[in-house]
This record gives C-alpha cells, sequence and structure tokens, in this order.
C-alpha cells in the first residue's frame, strides 16, 4: 500500500478508527477499519481511497498459465512413480489414447466467510474461531506475539463450513486477526476485535486449490489392455517442494493406481514461479487426479468396444477392496439392465467411476441427461462406501452425501485471473450447487471388518468423473476440461 486517504469513513457514525495492518509473504496486511457492528465497518471500507504498489504484482492470466502449463505437461517431468518400461511403440492391433485435461483454480466457497476474534490481555490472547488447525494455530499465534504456545487459548467454535481453509498452515487470516488487535491497542483500542471478512475478500483473498495440467498417454494392446500408462502432471504444490523433488499429493491416486498396468511412470512439473496462493481443498490432490485417471479408464474401455464396468472389474485383481466397492455400486445400481431413455431430443447417459482416499474405497454411478439446449442434468447417483468397520451409519451417509454435493459443485466453477486479478467475487459468478440441482443419491456401505477410515472427504473424487463419463456415454465426446459449458453439439 501507498497510500489511504481515510477521511470519509472516519466520519461514519460508528467508525471508531482505521489502522494500517502489517503484511508480509504469509500474511496480507492493508488497512482494517475499526467500527461498531459489521454493516457500518463495511461502509467505512468500502469509503477508503487506497492507491496501491502494484510495481511487484502477479500479472498473469490463466490463459497465459494454461499455455504455460500445457508446454510443460509435453516435456519429461520429476518422476513421481516408476514401475516396468513405458511404451513408445503401438502393438500391431493395438491402441493409443494421448489426452490432455484441464482444470481451473478452485475456491472453497464456505458459506461463513473467514472470521475470527481476538481479545488480548496482560501475558494471554484469547481467541475465538471456527478451527480444523487448533494446535498449529496456537503455536503460530504464540511465535507472532512473542509468547508461549500456552498464553494462547483458543475457544472452539462450529463454523460454516471450511473444507480445509480454516487449516491454513501459515495461520494467515488468524495472525490477520492478531495484528489488527496488536494495530487497535496501539491506537489505544483495548478491546476484543472481531475480524470479518466479506465473501469478495474471501473468494478473491487466494489459497486456492490449484489449477492442473495432465498428460496421459495409454497403449493399449491387440485385446483392449492397458499395457502402459505414461502419466505428467503440471500445477503448484499444496506445501513449500525443494527443487526436484515431488509433491506426493500432486499425484495422489495415480501415483498408486490400482490397476493392473504392468508398467506405470507418473512424473510432475512442480511450478513455483507462479505467485497465486494456494492450499488444500475437501480430498486435496484427488481432487483433480480422480477425473483424470478414471477419464482415461473410462477412454481406454470405450476405445476397445468394452464395458466400462466389466473392464474395470478385469484390472482390480490385486485390489479386492476397489472391486468390492464396485460390484456393489452396480448390483445397487442395476448396471445390467438398460438405461431408461429420455423425451425427445435429449440424450441420456451413465458413468461409473472408483477411487480410494484416506483409507476409504468409494465407487459411484451417476446417471445423467443431455438436453435439446446443450444443459445437462444430474438425476441420481448411487454410491458404495468401504470405510472399514462402521460406527455410526447416518453419518457415513450423510458425509458421502455432502461429498457428492460438494464435487458436483465442480463441474462449473472456477477461479480465472486476467492480469493477475481474480474475475469472480460471490455465488452470482462462482455458483455452488442448489438444492434443487441435488441429484437423488444412495449411498450403500460395504460390511467390513477393517479399522475404521475417514468418510469426510472420500465422497468428493469420484462424482466428477462419474458425470464426465455419464456424459461422454451420452454424446460420444470425452470431458476433458473443467468447468463443463454447454453440450449442444458443434458445427464442424
Amino acid at each position: 500500500m501507498r497510500h489511504v486517504d481515510d477521511s470519509a469513513a472516519r466520519s461514519i457514525p460508528g467508525v471508531l478508527a482505521v489502522i494500517e495492518v502489517p503484511g508480509d509473504a504469509e500474511v496480507m496486511g492493508g488497512v482494517a477499519v475499526l467500527a461498531r457492528n459489521t454493516w457500518v465497518a463495511r461502509q467505512g471500507r468500502d469509503a477508503l481511497n487506497i492507491v496501491w504498489d502494484d510495481s511487484k504484482s502477479f500479472d498473469k492470466g490463466s490463459d497465459e498459465l494454461f499455455a504455460q502449463y500445457r508446454a510443460l505437461s509435453q516435456q519429461p517431468g520429476i518422476p513421481a512413480v516408476s514401475r516396468g518400461t513405458i511404451l513408445t511403440e503401438v502393438p500391431a492391433g493395438g491402441h493409443v489414447i494421448d489426452a490432455s485435461f484441464a482444470q481451473p483454480y478452485l475456491c472453497h466457497a464456505s458459506m461463513e466467510p473467514l472470521n475470527c476474534l481476538v481479545k488480548l490481555g496482560d501475558g494471554i490472547c484469547e481467541i475465538w474461531n471456527g478451527e480444523q488447525f487448533q494446535s498449529v494455530d496456537q503455536q503460530n499465534v504464540a511465535k507472532e506475539l512473542g509468547l508461549k504456545p500456552e498464553q494462547i487459548v483458543i475457544h472452539q467454535l462450529y463454523a460454516g463450513g471450511s473444507f480445509g481453509r480454516r487449516a491454513n498452515p501459515r495461520s494467515d487470516y488468524v495472525r490477520e486477526a492478531v495484528r489488527i488487535a496488536v494495530a487497535a491497542k496501539a491506537h489505544g483500542i483495548v478491546k476484543p476485535i472481531k475480524m470479518v471478512w466479506m465473501r469478495e475478500d474471501d473468494m478473491r483473498g487466494g489459497q486456492y486449490r490449484p489449477m492442473t495440467q495432465h498428460r496421459g498417454r495409454l497403449v493399449l494392446d491387440a485385446h483392449g489392455r492397458i499395457l502402459s500408462w505414461y502419466h505428467v502432471v503440471v500445477g503448484q504444490s499444496f506445501t513449500p517442494t525443494a527443487p526436484g523433488k515431488t509433491d506426493n499429493s500432486l499425484s495422489e491416486g495415480l501415483s498408486d493406481l490400482p490397476y493392473d498396468v504392468p508398467n506405470l511412470r507418473v512424473e510432475q512439473h512442480v511450478v513455483s514461479s507462479v505467485a497465486v496462493p494456494t492450499q488444500w481443498l475437501r480430498s486435496v490432490g484427488h481432487t483433480h487426479t480422480a477425473f483424470v485417471g478414471e477419464g482415461l479408464i473410462d477412454e481406454a474401455a470405450r476405445t476397445t468396444g468394452q464395458d466400462p464396468y466389466h473392464f474395470r472389474r478385469g484390472m482390480l485383481s490385486g485390489s479386492p477392496r476397489h472391486l468390492g466397492v464396485l460390484d456393489a455400486v452396480a448390483r445397487a445400481y442395476g448396471w445390467e439392465r438398460p438405461l431408461a431413455p429420455g423425451r425427445a431430443g435429449e440424450l441420456r447417459g451413465r458413468g461409473i467411476a472408483v477411487w480410494q482416499s484416506f483409507g476409504t474405497y468409494l465407487a459411484q454411478v451417476a446417471e445423467v441427461t443431455v438436453h435439446q439446449d446443450g444443459s445437462f442434468s444430474v438425476d441420481r447417483v448411487v454410491c458404495a462406501v468401504d470405510c472399514g468397520r462402521v460406527v455410526n451409519p447416518d453419518i457415513v451417509r450423510s458425509q458421502i452425501e455432502g461429498g457428492v454435493g460438494f464435487g458436483l459443485s465442480f463441474l462449473g466453477q472456477e477461479i480465472t485471473l486476467k492480469e493477475g486479478r481474480v474475475e469472480q467475487g460471490n455465488f452470482n459468478d462462482y455458483p455452488v450447487l442448489r438444492m434443487n440441482r441435488m441429484p437423488v443419491t444412495e449411498v450403500h456401505i460395504v460390511q467390513s471388518d477393517k479399522p475404521p477410515s475417514g468418510v469426510g472427504e472420500p465422497g468428493v473424487p469420484p462424482i466428477v468423473p462419474a458425470v464426465g463419463n455419464a456424459i461422454a456415454a451420452a454424446t460420444g465426446r470425452p470431458v476433458r476440461s473443467l468447468p463443463i459449458g454447454n453440450l449442444a453439439p458443434r458445427a464442424v
């Protein structure tokens, strides 16, 4: 910040002070308006006249970044996993699939924007916050204030969602609230300070699921078996990654691919030159790897004229739990029955996906209708989940249903940049799935005597590829990028 004219803001009744807040590489900083309530603070904030120094700002746009990523995906990367020998030639009668997949930045978009209340005392700091990272926040705030961790008291509140945003390793927004409280105290305001981000602040404030570019090259033999899978993923790391090292979460789910592929190599380009802050989002790397991995499997089945369910069955001999949920979802859905046709001019399709994340195995079938105007609806979703020994079946079902709804939002969401600025700001241009678009969803629990595993995140990854595969089955065109736009037939 170069300069702020706060005269108009300070003249608003209820505004107590306008203070500068120091920023650095981990905490944004800027200007804070202190007021009697949120509405008055918002009025004061909007009345500020700020001159920013943009000389060192990141100024790239999404199109430029995707062009850079696509070029990198054509080059060898750092190996994350390698077994066997990748084939460069296609055997007689065989097939090759060489496909690229693009996925945008995503925002957490939780119902409750970021907020935090801080009360400074003598040798103590009390915080009221919806928390995901209590111990980390406690340590970071203690370091910020020069106190011991036990002098930081966090009062846990229930939050209106988070999806990973409130588990920031740098404790960015919590430390921001603390800095505001410290600056207020220096101005003689010794009161509890409640920091509230507006929706636009929350959506444009960084910490996104990274955008990614994938390239997969599959070689199949004359019998339709996958002999070789070469994969390159390009994206930012969720955590600082040393040059020449890989980030396991950038390729998780692909590096431990369960299918019987004798020759597999997954490489990464961890991009460090892009200054867009990133952070994990519900299901972490699986948010983008599942869409690509299961999309390629389905494309291999269609290319060789095989049923996508039976094609997967034939390649999961080494993973009985994957196979178990796959068979369970096929039975529950009634995969062997023909799909009911749509109305005149409509296309219908069904897609299947199976994935493992956080120790939980999940298979999903999605049924879609592509309408005459090119729009589509997801009509039904059937899930089979193996999360080990189940303690409370209702929690399992509710979490998987919630994961389906969260993942379905990805179909229409993207954070885009223009000259370094985020273009989206609220739910009008970053749509979240509404209740009237939520499909009928069934969750079937596979009985297991394995130790319990997580259910908060595994419902998210399979739903997007299941829908993408259903659309491909309906239209004959593979879905290789998100968000999914209008599906009306294109002119040739």
